[in-house]
């Protein structure tokens, strides 16, 4: 069995986003083209309520699926139909936004808060679906404990595990991944066809061959396959530094579209993306009443 390759690594830069977070920008347009179909990947780790304490405010979203994921802390959203909900500790918020919605997130004071959100772009022909949430509790999500990792299926499967959501419009495989100390993980379960990363939140880890050079913390490791048959399961290897690693295994089909993005919205033309704000404007964004909870 051939070994991916890891062919970029993407480190996290310092930004301030939403009415003033701080957060590690890891993925955004630069990345876009290498991560199809992830936008954009957004990891946030502070002792600090100041911050985050300011959110992130009213504002819309359409053509993407947002998943937001704590491993620490609390989050607070809401949208303008008056649906609210927290995200806690080992829970996610799998949201779709589809043809539009709007909602705020609000982070609570915590101890620390720990986690990242994820954009998925949605195909072209699900951009305008209708919106839904999922609310995974951390109940809903199987575990796999192994000898020297725990492994967390939120999407997809993992060792005949299946995860809380199964992919409606994007089928992604979402694996976080607790490795021990000085340890060895070894992963074949996601097809050559599809972009594979791994996001590392914390401790180190180093990746396939190369196993003595050691990456630190809020990085996203490309890994690309060695081989031309996409019916086959490349491995990808990792082993863990000193203090373990905590990383997701991210992973789905690229859409190989055109992309149009604006702020919160994404689209596949111009014309469409134009026509979202232009919505926004003259309040006609919203297409249906109320977001599925699924």
């Amino acid at each position: 069995m051939s070994i991916r390759k890891c062919t970029k690594i993407v480190r996290g830069q310092s930004s301030v986003d939403g009415a003033g977070v701080h957060l590690q920008r890891v993925l955004g347009l630069k990345t876009v083209m290498d991560f199809d179909p992830f936008l954009l990947l957004d990891g946030f780790d502070s002792y600090d309520p100041k911050d985050y304490i300011k959110g992130f405010p009213w504002h819309p979203h359409r053509g993407i699926e947002t998943v937001t994921y704590l491993l620490k802390g609390k989050i607070e959203h809401g949208d303008s139909l008056g649906n609210k909900g927290v995200i806690k500790y080992l829970e996610c918020q799998w949201m779709t936004a589809g043809s539009g919605i709007i909602h705020q997130e609000m982070p609570l004071a915590s101890d620390r808060m720990l986690g990242c959100q994820l954009w998925v772009n949605l195909p072209q022909s699900m951009k305008m679906t209708e919106p839904a949430y999922r609310d995974i509790k951390q109940k809903d999500i199987a575990v796999v404990e192994e000898e020297m990792a725990t492994v967390r299926v939120l999407s997809g499967k993992y060792r005949s595990k299946e995860g809380a959501v199964k992919g409606d419009y994007v089928k992604v495989q979402y694996l976080d991944v607790e490795l021990k100390p000085h340890s060895q993980w070894i992963y074949n379960e996601t097809s050559n066809d599809q972009t594979l990363f791994l996001y590392l939140i914390e401790g180190s880890f180093a990746v396939d061959e190369d196993l003595m050079k050691f990456e630190e913390r809020a990085c996203a490791a490309l890994m690309s396959s060695s081989s031309s048959h996409h019916n086959e399961f490349d491995e990808i290897i990792v082993k863990s530094g000193s203090n373990g690693a905590r990383f997701f295994v991210i992973a789905a089909k690229p859409l190989n579209e055109p992309i149009s993005w604006g702020g919160p919205i994404v689209m596949n033309t111009r014309e469409e993306l134009d026509l979202a704000f232009e919505e926004l404007d003259n309040k006609t964004f919203i297409k249906h009443e109320k977001p599925l909870y699924l």
